[in-house]
């Protein structure tokens, strides 16, 4: 689920409560901007983990 793209895009990544620290590095070197971090609603309890397909806690995004 992680999106690459030329220029400046929206860029998010769901991650359990292990991998947010990584995920929150990913948008800082690739797009050298503060991510912001959300975490998801119950609404969301099959989106899993892009990097362990863990149920995903949070939303990391660069905008």
């Amino acid at each position: 689920m992680i999106e690459f793209c030329s220029g400046w895009c929206n860029k998010m990544i769901y991650c359990c409560e292990e991998h947010v620290s990584e995920a929150m590095d990913t948008i800082l070197e690739e797009y050298e901007t503060y991510p912001i971090l959300n975490k998801l609603g119950v609404d969301n309890l099959s989106t899993t983990c892009e990097y362990c397909r863990k149920q995903a806690v949070y939303i990391v995004g660069n905008k």
